[in-house]
């Protein structure tokens, strides 16, 4: 046992560069984090009002009706032209028929 009732005190340890970096970001989180908190948050844009939605409203359907239309047209015209094309083959069918049935009487003779 010793006689010194006071024992040596230890010499303090200095903070490295590390713990200064550790403790400087600590310290920066913390103050971008309140002025998050504090700052000021952005006005809501204001909500289109009822008579403004109808109306916005209106005129797409508007313009879906048009083009609905324009499409049915052509539709009607597509439609137009394959009748006439399909009447041609038929006639031409018709033709190339009775050109083969005389074709075929004039052999069976």
């Amino acid at each position: 046992m010793s006689a010194n009732l006071n024992p040596p005190i230890p010499a303090s340890r200095s903070i490295s560069g590390e713990g200064w970096a550790a403790i400087a970001g600590a310290v920066s989180a913390a103050l971008l984090l309140a002025k998050k908190l504090v700052s000021p948050r952005p006005p809501r844009p204001e909500p289109m009002s009822r008579s403004d939605f109808y109306a916005e409203m209106l005129a797409i359907r508007e313009h879906m009706h048009a083009d609905h239309l324009a499409l049915l047209e052509k539709l009607g015209e597509n439609h137009r032209e394959l009748l006439a094309a399909l009447e041609r083959q038929a006639s031409r069918i018709n033709a190339l028929e009775a050109g083969l049935a005389r074709v075929d009487e004039r052999t069976a003779t």
